[in-house]
């Protein structure tokens, strides 16, 4: 007989995935509805800046679709949500550092990563590779969108705390 062979992670590094897994999902949630919600109130459309994380991929096109799509929204959810992991899982590297973590230092680097995200969404990468969004809605709306984010990864790495 032969032994079959698995692939298994370290626990703490199958917790660390795990771990940035859960934050970047409630922060890809809480900001996607706040990106609905005022995509509604600004365009009468939700979808809207739910589609234009897409650009990257279909170009323009994107940008412009109003209407719920596959092509447009499931690829616009997919790389919002992709996008939501990556930094969540810098936001569980920044914890990481810390002896002690508490929801303060939590929340404190949560609002950092945001910050960073922020800054490379809107200021660093190049126009096909930002998320899109920001040409749907207007600064206060993308700073609402930010403060989902940052609230999503906060809540996320304390519920995975309390664990």
């Amino acid at each position: 007989m032969t032994e079959q062979s698995t692939f298994r992670l370290k626990p703490s590094l199958r917790r660390y995935a795990v771990d940035a897994l859960w934050s970047g999902t409630l922060a890809s949630l809480a900001s996607g509805a706040v990106l609905a919600w005022r995509g509604r109130a600004e365009n009468a459309s939700a979808a809207a800046p739910l589609n234009a994380p897409a650009h990257w991929f279909f170009g323009d096109e994107s940008l412009r679709q109003d209407e719920v799509s596959w092509k447009h929204t499931a690829t616009g959810l997919v790389t919002h949500h992709m996008s939501s992991v990556f930094w969540a899982a810098l936001h569980q590297l920044l914890l990481a550092r810390h002896r002690r973590v508490t929801p303060a230092r939590v929340a404190g680097d949560a609002v950092a990563v945001t910050a960073i995200a922020a800054v490379v969404d809107l200021k660093l990468v190049p126009r096909r590779l930002t998320p899109g969004f920001e040409r749907r809605l207007s600064r206060p709306s993308l700073a609402g969108v930010y403060v989902g984010f940052a609230a999503g990864l906060a809540l996320g790495a304390c519920a995975r705390m309390r664990r």
